[in-house]
Formats: structure tokens, C-alpha cells, sequence
């Protein structure tokens, strides 16, 4: 049986912890800053970890990780 491939879209924007959850990284904080307060911004820099009911779709797309 041939291996399975990784989806490279969801490998850049997904990483794996430790515990086997998976961590994702917040969207609107590249551009358009300016409006944004500073509370906002620095909430957008921690990172998240990805809800449960999104995580058998995220292992099937991401075999190995």
C-alpha cells in the first residue's frame, strides 16, 4: 500500500502539540492595523488551539504530523 499524502495547505497553517491537539495561529493580524487596538492586536499574536470537532478532519489530512 503506497504512503499517504499530507495536505501542504494544512501542514503550514497546523502544527501538533505535545498532547496531540492542534495548534493554529489566528487570522487579520498581517494588515489594516491601523483601526485595530492594541488589546486586539496582541490577542492575535497567542496562538489557539483548533476546536474538536474540526480534529478527524485535520488527521486525515495531516497523516503524520
Amino acid at each position: 500500500m503506497p504512503k499517504m499524502k499530507t495536505n501542504r495547505a494544512a501542514a503550514k497553517r497546523f502544527t501538533r502539540t505535545g498532547s496531540g491537539k492542534f495548534k493554529i495561529r489566528k487570522a487579520n493580524s498581517s494588515h489594516i492595523l491601523t483601526k485595530k487596538t492594541t488589546k486586539r492586536k496582541r490577542n492575535l499574536r497567542q496562538g489557539q488551539v483548533a476546536d474538536k470537532t474540526n480534529e478527524a478532519q485535520l488527521k486525515r489530512l495531516m497523516p503524520y504530523a
